[in-house]
């Protein structure tokens, strides 16, 4: 049998082909385009016309890959962009119309679900942890332990929102930070009560920005290590620290000359490592954790 995932996400849309055969599983193919859907109007809850354009031009592309594939079952999910945008059902309209794919907007509830199965596939969860998925448009949070998901929550405080609504400088003024870090605070009140109660002593960072973190440190540091092959990384915490501050007061410039930033992360990262780091430093966590398994592998599974 051969899946193709279609991850929708605010920022980047992912595909994923793979092969299930009685012994494994095995990734035929697998891309990812910016296609920066949340641009411009997220928080007016709009798709504007470009970025509309991109997506169904970029899902036209990956119609034509699939078929190539002669994939048997699609599953493709669109996350907060789609969710929330006014527009949103007419954009899975023109997927179905102008690309043949069937798309399916998920609760914020089941992505943190999905996020979950993806990350226990990587096997970084050992002991009683805490996921967090920075989306464009939303953040996952999920407290789990080596046995079982213990809560789950999805905030629509992603990256491309919080981007859009605070962050005007170059680089980012201390304003603009504190802004950021009241409106965090005030949204992840329940987050931190339930963790007060489990005390997880590690953070997860499910793929994504937390993948370009892990690329900048190896990059730097001259590490062996190729994160597109690995299914775990595991930090240095210091090292992880020293690179976040870095963009956090570097300006555009700077960021965009930085070796394995990827240009569609040159400015999301700041905001990342804003939210990454104030939830670690509330929580008192100091060992973290990349999953380069996330949302897609979750659908992977739960097709298989």
């Amino acid at each position: 049998m051969r899946f193709a995932v279609i991850d929708l996400g605010t920022n980047t849309f992912h595909l994923l082909i793979a092969e299930s055969t009685p012994k494994n599983l095995k990734v035929l193919f697998k891309t990812n385009v910016p296609v920066k859907l949340g641009e411009g109007k997220i928080n007016d809850n709009q798709i504007i016309p470009k970025a509309f354009e991109r997506g169904i031009n970029t899902l036209k592309n990956f119609s034509k890959i699939i078929s190539k594939y002669e994939v048997d079952t699609i599953r493709a999910t669109a996350t907060s962009a789609v969710r929330s945008a006014e527009n949103g059902k007419e954009f899975v309209l023109a997927a179905q119309n102008e690309a043949n794919i069937s798309i399916e907007i998920i609760s914020g509830d089941e992505e943190a679900s999905l996020i979950y199965e993806g990350v226990k596939l990587s096997g970084a969860i050992k002991d009683c942890s805490l996921i967090m998925d920075i989306g464009g448009g939303s953040v996952e949070f999920i407290l789990c332990d080596s046995e079982k998901l213990i809560w789950k929550k999805s905030y629509n405080i992603g990256a491309a929102r919080l981007m859009q609504q605070y962050f005007k400088s170059d680089p980012i003024s201390n304003e603009e930070k504190n802004l950021i870090l009241a409106k965090v605070q005030n949204e992840l009140l329940d987050l931190f009560e339930v963790c007060e109660k489990y005390q997880p002593n590690v953070l997860i960072g499910s793929a994504g920005a937390f993948e370009t973190f892990a690329e900048l440190i190896i990059k730097k540091h001259n590490y062996l290590v190729n994160i597109s092959e690995a299914k775990t990384y595991n930090f240095n915490f210091d090292e992880y620290i020293e690179i976040t501050l870095k963009l956090i007061n570097s300006t555009h410039t700077e960021r965009a000359a930085m070796p394995g930033l990827i240009p569609l992360r040159v400015d999301m990262c700041v905001i990342a490592a804003l939210l990454a780091n104030y939830t670690m430093g509330r929580l008192k966590i100091n060992q973290l954790i990349l999953s380069t398994y996330d949302l897609k592998m979750g659908v992977l599974a739960s097709l298989l």
